[in-house]
């Protein structure tokens, strides 16, 4: 199942993508995603019910696709995952894994403006995996880390490169306002028969900068659940940016940052796409 957010005027509301057209949700169910996510042991089966009798179902193409989850709780980032671009960071392989917060006001929907910011002009795309939780909760295992999803989404870890290198904590680089697009929608586990066999590209005015496979993860998404879980609690609607592969742009000869009227794609095999303009921040 594809569960998005939407707005077609009448304010965000989720509903299921079905092919061309999406079918919302009814009022006796919750009103926003995490909601949903929450209760979806007790409402999976309504839903699906609802989606296949198709009722009100709308034109994507006459809606407005909104980040799934407007405001979540965490957004947690891992850096250098993908060898490639810890070679070209020449960084060596972490021995622990390497975890950045992001703030939930960068969560920005999937065809929203990347703003470059008026303070600096070196912003990067980073085409990354989303696990979005489900259950979640404290001490996830390993084996119990597939249990914890509750999706998969696209997502750009986008980063003020200037900002994120000032100081040894990346934080506030990657945490800019509208700096972490994520969606279109999110794509339940039962869609997905390994998320570490997806290809997943990132493109630039449509060259292509990115290109690669979840499966050239280093610490897999299994281990991620089960390391933060030690640390913090993760609760449902709570995101995981999984790492980027090589190809950023910080690490190009010479450096290619975004400038307001580009356009970065981010695609990832069976979950859509990510298509985000840049503007100046007014």
């Amino acid at each position: 199942m594809k569960l998005a957010t939407f707005n077609a005027g009448a304010g965000p509301r989720p509903g299921v993508v079905d092919g061309d057209r999406i079918v919302p949700l009814h009022a006796g169910l919750p009103a926003d995603m995490i909601g949903l996510i929450a209760a979806w042991p007790d409402v999976a089966a309504e839903v699906g019910a609802i989606a296949a009798a198709g009722a009100g179902a709308l034109p994507l193409d006459q809606v407005r696709l909104l980040a799934p989850i407007r405001r979540p709780g965490k957004i947690m980032a891992i850096g250098l995952n993908y060898a490639d671009h810890i070679a070209e960071s020449n960084m060596g392989t972490p021995e622990h894994q390497v975890w950045f917060s992001k703030a939930p006001t960068s969560a920005n929907g999937p065809h929203d403006a990347i703003q470059i910011p008026k303070v600096s002009q070196t912003v990067d795309y980073e085409a990354e995996l989303v696990a979005v939780i489900g259950r979640g909760g404290r001490h996830i295992s390993r084996e119990d880390a597939p249990g914890a999803v509750f999706g998969y989404c696209c997502g750009n870890d986008a980063t003020e490169r200037a900002w994120q290198h000032r100081t040894p904590q990346w934080v506030v680089g990657k945490s800019f306002d509208t700096h972490a697009p994520f969606g279109p929608w999110i794509t339940t586990p039962d869609e997905i028969a390994d998320p570490h066999a997806l290809s997943i590209r990132c493109l630039v005015n449509g060259e292509v900068r990115q290109d690669s496979n979840t499966r050239h993860l280093v610490f897999d998404i299994w281990d991620q659940i089960a390391h933060l879980s030690q640390a913090m609690t993760l609760e449902p609607g709570d995101l995981i940016f999984t790492g980027t592969p090589g190809g950023i742009g910080a690490a190009m000869k010479p450096m290619r940052f975004l400038k307001a009227g580009d356009r970065v794609r981010v695609e990832i095999e069976g979950l859509g796409a990510l298509d985000n303009p840049c503007e100046p921040e007014v």
